[in-house]
């Protein structure tokens, strides 16, 4: 509720401040802007109460009486992340043509009307090469996020097993993983990445092996060292524990004491960073396609995309829809990005003990 409060002061603040800087005509043209939002932030409030009292009713005890408690931005988050695997999974059923598919005609303007320049075969029109645009925003969620999907994995499994190998094992095997952590991360991520992809992309012409592939090398390993971080420094809580000495004791092996006894007491806090990782991970594979070295054609990807389209600004003063192509593929980042966020917000609140 609170959420919903902080917004509405936030809009009445923001027209207030308009009307002192540009008159009343400056305040009309914010207050229409606000109306629409406001319908959107209410539309989505209903939408997402529906939804969380589907699961309550619909889903196993084991999922209802989590959601019994969830806000609202929860269950709109996890109801946006549903339809993004939805239509990454479905892609080539929801999609009208292939991603890679080119027609005749080239920048073709949305909207489907001839005499406008459009085509009804391409709602959202083609782009600068003729392929069409509402297919490959739909092949985009699947690349795009499936792909950051097995990048976060791999940089948790990298993460994971080092920090509680760090942990566990200590001594020398700890400095030393600890230091070269240490050094990764005092370079700008973003920094680092450029300069290996730019590495990668001489090796893979030569070897003949996809960019895509060394990306998703690239990326993990830089990111796994946020992940070792937080693994060591719960582990470090773990492995002081009685049951630890126990299972010593009894003579359990490393990968027993790893994988059985420190990974599932760490579950909680690791699940709350695979979301936040998630969303960087994301957000740097967007990045990357943007600057034209992270997802590689014909594969359709969000971040080139909006690279792509931005020609398409220029025609804000003339077709406002012709101009939003860009945001659509920009607009899909940042939605899901939110989500993730409000449901990584809403685990970190039950995982930590904080009530209101």
């Amino acid at each position: 509720m609170k959420g919903w409060i902080y917004f509405a002061l936030f809009l009445v603040a923001a027209a207030f401040a308009i009307f002192l800087i540009g008159g009343q005509g400056a305040l009309a043209a914010v207050l229409k802007y606000a109306k629409w939002i406001g319908i959107i932030v209410i539309v989505c409030a209903i939408v997402s109460w529906l939804f969380r009292e589907l699961l309550r009713r619909v889903m196993p005890e084991v999922i209802a009486k989590p959601m019994r408690q969830a806000p609202l931005t929860a269950a709109f988050g996890l109801l946006i992340i549903l339809i993004y695997v939805a239509v990454s999974l479905g892609a080539p059923l929801f999609a009208p043509y292939g991603e890679a598919e080119i027609f005749k005609n080239i920048n073709v303007l949305p909207g489907g009307n001839p005499e406008l320049g459009g085509n009804p075969d391409h709602l959202l029109g083609t782009d600068q090469i003729g392929r069409d645009i509402l297919s490959r925003l739909i092949y985009g969620a699947r690349n795009t996020v499936g792909i950051a999907f097995l990048t976060t994995l791999l940089s948790f499994f990298i993460g994971i097993t080092l920090g509680f190998l760090a942990a566990t094992l200590g001594g020398w095997i700890d400095q030393v993983f600890s230091r070269a952590v240490d050094a990764l991360m005092a370079i700008p991520q973003l920094i680092f990445a450029l300069l290996l992809m730019t590495i990668a992309s001489e090796w893979s012409y030569r070897s003949g092996i996809s960019l895509t592939w060394f990306m998703i090398i690239i990326i993990a390993v830089l990111d796994s060292t946020r992940v070792f971080r937080l693994s060591r420094a719960v582990g470090l809580n773990i492995v002081v524990m009685d049951y630890i000495e126990a299972a010593k004791i009894r003579g359990e092996t490393l990968s027993y004491l790893v994988f059985k006894e420190i990974l599932p007491n760490a579950f909680s806090p690791l699940l709350a960073e695979f979301g936040l990782r998630f969303c960087f991970v994301f957000l740097t594979i967007a990045s990357l396609s943007f600057l034209g070295i992270g997802i590689q054609p014909p594969l359709a990807d969000w971040g080139t995309m909006v690279r792509d389209l931005s020609q398409f600004i220029n025609f804000a003063a003339y077709d406002p829809l012709t101009a939003a192509l860009p945001l659509m593929a920009a607009g899909a980042i940042a939605l899901l990005t939110v989500a993730v966020n409000f449901v990584v917000d809403w685990m970190l609140h039950n995982t930590s003990g904080l009530k209101e």
